[in-house]
């Protein structure tokens, strides 16, 4: 049985300031090209049955200097719709909104955490019967995919805010005993 392995996409401007980027489609800053690149070394010997990205630049991006050639992007992986909290950071909602989280609350004009479970849940649907042929890479951004690790445990997406995930980092989901598990979490490229 195969393995989803998770990568999240190189660095932006914006997630080197914390800004909330979800539909604003930026590029990679030259160290998030070298992170990308670093994935590469990382993911070296594996069989990928597919790989699947969001459709923004920034994840496109990492998969080509990874070395991986995306098989389909859905909009399904793309980061976490922040609405009104586009290019924001967490800190600023805070001064207004101090008890914000965006795994509880979602994001006003945005999505809610059971929206985008939703939309994990379809990712998640298509890549199980995949992994029979091998691996499945998943190409994403940071809170979608800490969604999808979540929904991987079977668990709501509010616990995706427990599961931090850096810029170029590689996550592995697998199974025990055959049940769903987490095999590497957050594991830096570069």
């Amino acid at each position: 049985m195969g393995e989803i392995v998770l990568v999240r996409h190189g660095q932006t401007e914006w997630s080197a300031n914390g800004r909330h980027t979800s539909y604003t489609d930026l590029d990679l800053t030259a160290d998030g090209e070298r992170q990308a690149r670093a994935v590469a070394e990382r993911i070296e010997g594996r069989r990928f049955a597919a790989v699947i990205s969001s459709p923004r630049r920034r994840a496109l991006r990492t998969a080509e200097l990874a070395g991986l050639a995306v098989t389909e992007t859905t909009e399904d992986l793309a980061e976490w719709n922040y609405g009104e909290y586009e290019g924001i950071t967490s800190a600023t909602i805070h001064e207004t909104d101090p008890d914000w989280w965006l795994f509880r609350d979602g994001a006003p004009g945005g999505e809610s955490p059971e929206q985008i479970g939703e939309r994990i849940d379809r990712v998640l649907e298509k890549v199980r019967p995949l992994l029979g042929d091998g691996d499945v890479a998943l190409i994403g951004h940071g809170h979608a995919l800490r969604v999808v690790g979540a929904r991987w445990l079977g668990l709501p997406a509010e616990y995706g805010g427990r599961l931090k995930l850096g810029t170029a980092t590689l996550s592995v989901l697998g199974f025990d005993h055959g049940r769903t598990a987490i095999d590497v979490w957050n594991s830096p490229c570069g």
